[in-house]
């Protein structure tokens, strides 16, 4: 089969998949919690993310390693972390995740969550999609081993060239039907972020509708979103699926950035009935080691009085 017509072969295959999973009664329903609460707060390793030492799968100049991130969220006074692929020694060794679960135990930190920067916006056939499930199955293992509950996943941050929403959208449920049940298999909850292809909540909502998964929700992302006047009326929207709920100090009304109403962002949370942590992420320009105790203060001071 000539490359064009396998593309093509993949990418209705993959919008036939869509219509067909649409179709089910079953999908990724609201969760119903038992004792809906937030645990506390996590930090992202993200947010350090320009002085760790190891920088997507490179060595660079910056100081700090795994196993100081969380002797620094420690010091901070935090419950939890979040633990991203990207800022992990290569090769991954069973040792050193051993020694990062160990470490997060003895300092009191919750393993709150994981996160990898896949991309199922691919066919599940093509090339790019069997590398991107490869990648997928590695990082499940290494969260798997740290005792992470939930893993954030993306739709897709590149699409493949002429595709349209619509085949986008069926390659991502594609990938994710393919991706369950290893997940399911190793214990780690998957939660698809509001983010790049599906800032668009519509989209993600398709995504939910589309997929029969006790094993999929969302992270709940504060700030990434299409442009819209109402971010915490689209928030409100997909915070009953969330599995894991990720803060930032702006959130974006029409397109710009402004301070988060984090009190806000607490209650939407809070009338959905959420149990978790709130992961801090900071992605602002002003050196993280200045800003993030007083982001973390913040956020308190929001979860005290909205109690």
């Amino acid at each position: 089969m000539h490359s064009l017509d396998r593309r093509r072969f993949l990418q209705s295959a993959s919008a036939a998949a869509l219509a067909g999973f649409a179709g089910k009664a079953a999908a990724v329903e609201p969760f119903q919690r038992v004792n809906p609460r937030i645990k506390g707060l996590a930090l992202t390793s993200y947010s350090l993310r320009q002085h760790m030492h190891w920088q997507w799968g490179k060595e660079k100049e910056g100081e700090q390693t795994m196993l100081g991130f969380l002797d620094y969220c420690a010091e901070l006074g935090l419950e939890g972390v979040e633990l991203t692929s990207y800022f992990f020694e290569r090769p991954v060794k069973p040792a050193r995740l051993n020694a990062i679960r160990r470490r997060a135990h003895l300092l009191g930190l919750d393993v709150a969550a994981a996160a990898m920067g896949n991309n199922f916006g691919h066919p599940p056939g093509s090339d790019e999609g069997k590398q991107n499930l490869a990648y997928f199955r590695e990082w499940i293992d290494h969260f798997s081993d740290l005792g992470a509950p939930v893993a954030r996943v993306f739709a897709s941050k590149s699409t493949p060239k002429g595709a349209s929403d619509d085949e986008v959208l069926a390659n991502v449920v594609a990938n994710l039907e393919v991706a369950l049940p290893y997940a399911e298999k190793r214990g780690v909850m998957l939660g698809l972020e509001n983010h790049d292809f599906v800032k668009n909540v519509d989209y993600l909502l398709r995504v939910l509708k589309a997929v029969d998964s006790d094993w999929l929700g969302v992270t709940w992302d504060s700030a990434n979103l299409d442009p819209t006047p109402d971010p915490y009326g689209e928030l409100a929207r997909i915070a009953p699926y969330a599995v894991n709920a990720q803060v930032k100090v702006t959130t974006r009304v029409n397109g710009k950035h402004v301070q988060a109403d984090y009190a806000r962002l607490v209650k939407i949370l809070r009338d959905a009935d959420y149990a978790g942590y709130l992961v801090l992420e900071y992605e602002e320009k002003e050196e993280p080691y200045e800003a993030v105790p007083r982001f973390v203060a913040d956020v308190r001071k929001a979860l005290k009085s909205t109690s």
